[in-house]
This record gives C-alpha cells, sequence and structure tokens, in this order.
C-alpha cells in the first residue's frame, strides 16, 4: 500500500521525492514517477505536467457564441496530458491515500483538485495538503509531517476565475473574430475581462501623449565659485512662463556679486527596503536588466524548483520569524560572492527585516534558501538570484542616511538655490551593491553672509513633456493598482497584448498600434462595459469573497454571465460596424508589418516578408520577382517577433529589423543582408 503525492511539475516531483525518502524513477508511457520508501512509509509521487485538465466548449463549435455550456476535460493540444492521466488514475486504483503537493495558490489548488476529482475518482476531499514555501528537504519534510486539509476554498476561487476568464475571453474574442470575418477577412483577435481594461490604460496613455501641446517655458541656472570650488544653483522659480520675465532676470544678474543669503542642512534617514514580493521584484529586474515581467517570472520560478529561492508568485512583503533568518543567512555566508555581506549581519546578533504592508495568506515575501547553486546560474538566471539575495541582506540592514543642504544665494533680490548631498552612512546599502547608490554632490563651506563668485548666469528655452508611455514594468503596476488581473496572470495578459499587436515595443516604453485603437475604440463605441475598470476590479473582490468562504461562487459566475450575455445582445448588433473599424486597421497594420522598405538592388520593388507554403519558414524578397525578375532575398530569424525599423543599414542599404522575443524586453537590431560588409568586420 503507498500514498500517491500528486506534484505540479516534474522537478518539484523529483525533489519532494528526494527529500521524502530513498527513490526509485520509473517512466511508465514516458512519464515520470517516483517510488519512495522510508522507515515507516511508501509513497508514490507523480506530476502533474501543469494543467493536465482545463475548460472546453461542450458544443465543440468555435464559430458559436454565446458558448455558455463548459466542462473540465483533459487539455487536448498537450498530447502528454492523456498519458499523463492514464499513468495517475492507474496508480490511483491502488493507492491508500492521497496527498495534494501542487504549488499552495489558486492555479496550484486547480491542478490538483482537477487531478484528484477527475483522474483518480473524487478523491480530493479525501486528500491532505501539503503546504511548503520552499522545496528545501527540511521544509518539505516538515510539511509531509503536519499534513492539513485542502483548501476548498482556494480551489473553489481558482475554478470560478477560470470559468470566468473562459466564458468571457472565449465569447469576446469569437464575437471580435465574427466581426471582422463580416470583412471577409480573417485575423486572431481576442479581447478578455482583464486584457481589455489593460488596453485600455495603454490607449488611454497613448492618447494623451498624442494630444499633448507642447507649450514653451524658461530655466535659470547660474554657476558660481567659492575658495577655487564650483557650484551650480538654479533659479528659485523652476518655470518661467515668459521670455521677457526670463531676459529680466538674466539681465538683472549678469556680472552681479552673490550674497549667501541663508543655509538650511538636514540629515536624512532612507530606511532599508522592504523584501520583494513578485510585482516589486518584476519592476526592479525590468529597471535594471531590461528584462520583461514575464521572463522575470519564469526565472524565479527555475529557481524555485532548484530549491534557491522561496515560492515566488506572492503578494506578501512580509518576512516571518518561522523561516530561520539565522539559519539563511548562516547557509549564504557559505555561497561564493555573500561571505562577508552575511557575516556583517550575523555579528550583529537580534536580527529584524524591514517589511512592507501587503501580506499574502498563502506565502511570505520572496527569499533565499541559503542553499548553494548545485550547478552554475546562467546570466540572467544569476542576475535575479543575484537581486533575490541581496535585497533579503538588505531587509535586516540599519537605515542609511546623507546630509542634505540647501543654500540660497542673493542676486540684486533675486534667489538661486544650491542643493548638496553628502553621505553619511551607507548602512543597508551595503548590502544591496551595485543596485543602488546614495547620491552625492559636494558643495563648498559655505556661511550667511558669504560673497561668491558669479562665473555666468544662463538661459534655456524648454517645452512642457507629455506623459511617459507606459512601459511593461508600469503598465504591470499600474494593472496592481487597478486590482485587475492576478499576480501570477498580469505578465501572461501583456505578453497577449504584444502577440496580437495591439502594442508594440519602442524605444522609451509601449506604443499602442492602429490595430489595438480599433479594437478599443469599438469596445467603447459599442460595449463599454468590456474594457471597464470598474466591472472587472468587482469581479477580482467577489472572488477573493469566494476564496473567504463569504461568497458562494455560482451566484457571482451566475451575475457575470448575466452582464456578458446584455453585452454580446449589444455587440451582435453592431457586429457589421465594429468589423467595418478593426479591418480597416487590421489592413493597415498588416500592410506596414510585411512591408520593409524599397529593394536596394533592383530600385523599383519592395522588401516583404513572405512565409514559404512549403517550408513554413520566413524569409524577405521583393515584390518585382514576378514582373522584373528580381531575385533580391534574405533570411529572417525563424523565432521572435519582427519589428520593421524603417532603417536601411548605413553600410549596405538593406533594411535593418528588430527581433523580440516573448519573454525578453530588449529587441535585437540586424542588418538582413547575409553579405553585408559590418557583418564581416
Amino acid at each position: 500500500m503507498y500514498t500517491l503525492v500528486v506534484c505540479e511539475k516534474p522537478d518539484a516531483a523529483r525533489r519532494i521525492a528526494q527529500a521524502l525518502g530513498r527513490s526509485v524513477e520509473t517512466r511508465p508511457a514516458g512519464i515520470s514517477v517516483f517510488d519512495v520508501t522510508s522507515r515507516s512509509d511508501h509513497y508514490k509521487v507523480c506530476t502533474a505536467l501543469g494543467h493536465l485538465y482545463g475548460l472546453a466548449d461542450a458544443t465543440k463549435n468555435r464559430s458559436v457564441y454565446p458558448v455558455l455550456d463548459l466542462e473540465w476535460a483533459p487539455v487536448s493540444e498537450n498530447p502528454r496530458a492523456a498519458r499523463a492521466i492514464k499513468v495517475i488514475a492507474d496508480l490511483a486504483k491502488n493507492a491508500s491515500g492521497f496527498v495534494h503537493a501542487c504549488d499552495y495558490d489558486q492555479e496550484g489548488e486547480v491542478i490538483g483538485h482537477s487531478i484528484l476529482q477527475y483522474a483518480c475518482n473524487n478523491k480530493y476531499g479525501q486528500a491532505k495538503r501539503a503546504k511548503f514555501s520552499t522545496l528545501t528537504d527540511d521544509e518539505i519534510k516538515e510539511s509531509f509531517a503536519n499534513l492539513i486539509e485542502p483548501n476548498a476554498g482556494l480551489a473553489e476561487a481558482g475554478r470560478s476565475r477560470h470559468l470566468l476568464d473562459f466564458i468571457y475571453g472565449v465569447n469576446l474574442s469569437r464575437a471580435l473574430a465574427k466581426s471582422f470575418k463580416t470583412t471577409n477577412r480573417y485575423r486572431n483577435l481576442s479581447i478578455g475581462r482583464v486584457q481589455g481594461p489593460t488596453l485600455a490604460f495603454a490607449a488611454d496613455r497613448e492618447l494623451e501623449i498624442r494630444m499633448h501641446v507642447p507649450d514653451p517655458y524658461w530655466t535659470i541656472s547660474g554657476r558660481f565659485s567659492k575658495d577655487d570650488q564650483q557650484f551650480d544653483a538654479r533659479y528659485e522659480k523652476p518655470k518661467i512662463e515668459t521670455l521677457a520675465e526670463a531676459r529680466s532676470v538674466v539681465s538683472a544678474c549678469t556680472g552681479k556679486e552673490g550674497i549667501v543669503s541663508d543655509v538650511s542642512s538636514k540629515k536624512v534617514v532612507l530606511r532599508p527596503p522592504t523584501p520583494f514580493n513578485i510585482g516589486d521584484l518584476q519592476r526592479e529586474a525590468y529597471r535594471l536588466f531590461k528584462v520583461s515581467p514575464g521572463y522575470t517570472l519564469s526565472i524565479a520560478e527555475k529557481l524555485y524548483l532548484r530549491a534557491l529561492i522561496s515560492y515566488p508568485r506572492t503578494s506578501s512583503q512580509k518576512l516571518p520569524p518561522s523561516i530561520g533568518y539565522s539559519k539563511i543567512i548562516s547557509g549564504t555566508s557559505r555561497i561564493s560572492g555573500y561571505g562577508s555581506l552575511a557575516s556583517m549581519l550575523l555579528s550583529r546578533g537580534r536580527l529584524v527585516p524591514n517589511e512592507g504592508r501587503m501580506t499574502d495568506p498563502a506565502h511570505p515575501a520572496i527569499y533565499p534558501t541559503g542553499i548553494a547553486p548545485r550547478q552554475k546560474l546562467g546570466g540572467l538566471e544569476f542576475k535575479i538570484y543575484d537581486l533575490i539575495v541581496k535585497r533579503f541582506l538588505a531587509t535586516f540592514g540599519d537605515a542609511a542616511a546623507s546630509q542634505h543642504t540647501e543654500v540660497s544665494i542673493d542676486i540684486q533680490g533675486q534667489i538661486f538655490k544650491a542643493e548638496g548631498r553628502a553621505p553619511l552612512y551607507e548602512g543597508w546599502m551595503v548590502f544591496y551593491k551595485p543596485y543602488v547608490r546614495l547620491e552625492h554632490n559636494e558643495l563648498p563651506a559655505l556661511q550667511q553672509g558669504d560673497h561668491v563668485e558669479n562665473l555666468g548666469i544662463e538661459m534655456e528655452e524648454k517645452f512642457t513633456q507629455p506623459p511617459f508611455h507606459y512601459n511593461q514594468a508600469s503598465l504591470l503596476a499600474k494593472m496592481e493598482q487597478e486590482q485587475i488581473g492576478t499576480k501570477a496572470t498580469r505578465a501572461d495578459i501583456i505578453a497577449t497584448l504584444f502577440k496580437r499587436n495591439y502594442i508594440a515595443a519602442k524605444r522609451g516604453g509601449i506604443e499602442v498600434t492602429d490595430l489595438g485603437f480599433a479594437v478599443i475604440d469599438s469596445m467603447r463605441a459599442f460595449v463599454p462595459a468590456i474594457v471597464s475598470t470598474d466591472l472587472t476590479r468587482s469581479m477580482e473582490e467577489q472572488l477573493e469573497r469566494v476564496e473567504e468562504g463569504s461568497a458562494d461562487s455560482a451566484l457571482v459566475i451566475e451575475q457575470a454571465v448575466d452582464r456578458l450575455v446584455e453585452s454580446l445582445s449589444e455587440f451582435m448588433e453592431k457586429e457589421a460596424d465594429i468589423g467595418a473599424r478593426i479591418g480597416d486597421a487590421a489592413t493597415a497594420d498588416a500592410a506596414q508589418a510585411t512591408t520593409l522598405g524599397q529593394c536596394p538592388v533592383c530600385k523599383k520593388g519592395e522588401l516583404r516578408m513572405i512565409r514559404s507554403r512549403t517550408t513554413k519558414k520566413r524569409f524577405v524578397g521583393c515584390s518585382n520577382y514576378a514582373a522584373g525578375g528580381c531575385r533580391a532575398s534574405a533570411p529572417l530569424p525563424q523565432k521572435g517577433a519582427i519589428k520593421i525599423s524603417g532603417k536601411p543599414c548605413p553600410e549596405c542599404g538593406w533594411p535593418v529589423v528588430g527581433v523580440m522575443f516573448a519573454r525578453r524586453a530588449k529587441q535585437w537590431k540586424i542588418c538582413i543582408n547575409m553579405q553585408c560588409p559590418l557583418k564581416k568586420k
């Protein structure tokens, strides 16, 4: 007799098996199963390979909407899913007990619930739950020694979320696609209850930027000297609205000596940072390394599966003492590169982290386990790991301090202000280098009444600037602020907007495409509820109450469906109008997306992206091939999104394109000409 342990991923199953006892791996039907024996227990540890079950349209007809008759069924697009389900079902027949050991969050609870209910014949209610935040041997053993009851509220909330996302996403996307078909064209379009408001955020910001009318203003600055030490000061009025006033100030101050009218100084204390939750980590990784939120999450999950960090999909900014601060820091001290930093903390005695206000009922903030990597980490893996380790250590550091000095200089009644910054104590910043530093701007020793030499007064014309474009990190932060999506899905929503070509990466942030604007404008004109932040936020709040047990999931779904059906009826009435709006934008978008520029060989045709009908590979060819016989062609990378730069190579004149991979924020610029002299250099 054995206990069947259901895990979410193969790596997690392997680590759990190793922690529980002596394990032997077998691979029935190519699916890993670990037979584990210890002194008193016998386990068979299996893996779910992620989602084995998902929601499906019971009608099996993709052209029909609204679709409200849904069923949980094996994931058809994953050929291994059927084999895994059969292996688990066979193991379940002879099992004397069951342990749900998937990730302890909504997604993990739903994965385990589906397997225990459908593959194991209604065993979710009889199963026990293993709850852990790291995959270290000690924590796994502790969780199995103290198994708890499955979290039915978490499972119900997760299943309800899947239902709402499917019902809204499938029906709205089918409605959108059908409206587009009225133009006798096809394109893969989608919209959803979170996707819609997120696109609306980006579109509203883009409109604000485009509608911005720059107004001129002037700034004035001065260069001064005291005891042969030069320094800069700015005019007390940061913006001067008229040229006449600016000229008047410059004229009054030019060549006149300055007198120090006031000196004020204060000590500024900078508290240590709070530990990372997943949103904080994604934003910091984007700020420092320009890594997209989705890729950051992917790397963090790999580090978790290697038992190097705690579970990353958490909202918490708190580190409970139960994780064992001293033990983790002691382990970290034995990892190359962190010894001296960890020893500094251990020598202080009492360890108290600086925590944030955000909590998570399932997991603490992200922290390193103190276990050394068994194999060398890749470039970005090491950067994310190093960032997490140093952030964790920094939370235990002392507050940093700097001296801020402000000096007022009077020139004929006109006041200029100079600011100085002098570090006093690095504190926690020692642990967080090179990701932070204290600002240093030294001023000469000045006292009230001192005379300073005026080296020059300058004015500069400037213009008011529009708000910044969203980037992936700031758009994710906006989703958090508006409380739409979840910590696990927000990055994927942004990735989908890129995939649908509703938004595109540009220098300085995200730009909404014509297609993206057409979709948003159509939704707002005909079915505004679909892009309503209030509607999506309301659903999120109701799902939270389902998890807490204070709301009935059936009623929540019923109310959501009623609102959806109402929106879809409006959609159907305006189907042709919506299709026409989107169709025009999609046509222009497709033409722009496939044309790279004039052919540098024949000078008559255009270079276009083409996909071979036989090999399915993409390449560049000249449009003058059939009429003029131009043989100009070039290969393209077969993976990644191709972004048209519109710029020719300065060396050979062929087009330069950007290549962007979904998980990376960085865009690689390449000349498509394989014979380009720059490549030979």
